[in-house]
């Protein structure tokens, strides 16, 4: 944050960072704690922007749904919602929804990566530990890698 002005207001702060992407009430508190003069100011005008919904947590995830899902699974979709601090309920729902179009998302990354089944056992592994490094379940590295997936079929 050291390319901020100094005399920017904690207010002009996070609608700053507000209006680069979604940020959690977490993520906020994180990043404008250093800020926070005199000591509770930070707690007021983030209560003052949820009130302006300018903080809203169904927003947030569905921001990081829309910008990640593309590209990773749904276990690392969990971290980062869980520790943008949204609430486990949400973070439940969200994950769950994702879990049904896994397989599909697994093979779209899969095919642009690899685009062809693996030759050998080494390969194979290579597609494995690539698909399990972007937060996808077994199950649907699985039927990818041994192409059991077929896209037609979701």
């Amino acid at each position: 944050m050291a390319s901020l002005p100094p005399t920017l207001s904690l207010t002009g702060r996070a609608l700053r960072l507000l209006s680069a992407r979604e940020h959690s009430r977490v993520e906020l508190e994180r990043k404008l704690a250093p800020f926070d003069e005199p000591p509770g100011a930070l707690a007021q005008v983030l209560d003052a922007l949820a009130a302006k919904d300018f903080i809203n947590e169904g927003r947030v995830v569905e921001s990081v749904l829309h910008r990640r899902s593309a590209k990773l699974g749904a276990s690392r979709i969990k971290h980062e919602l869980q520790a943008k601090g949204l609430e486990p309920e949400a973070v439940a729902q969200a994950v769950s929804d994702l879990k049904a179009s896994e397989p599909v998302r697994a093979f779209e990354v899969w095919r642009k990566k690899f685009g062809s089944p693996a030759a050998t056992p080494a390969e194979r592994a290579k597609q494995v530990r690539f698909l399990a490094s972007r937060g996808f379940g077994g199950e649907a590295i699985a039927r990818v890698v041994s192409g059991a997936f077929d896209a037609d079929e979701g």
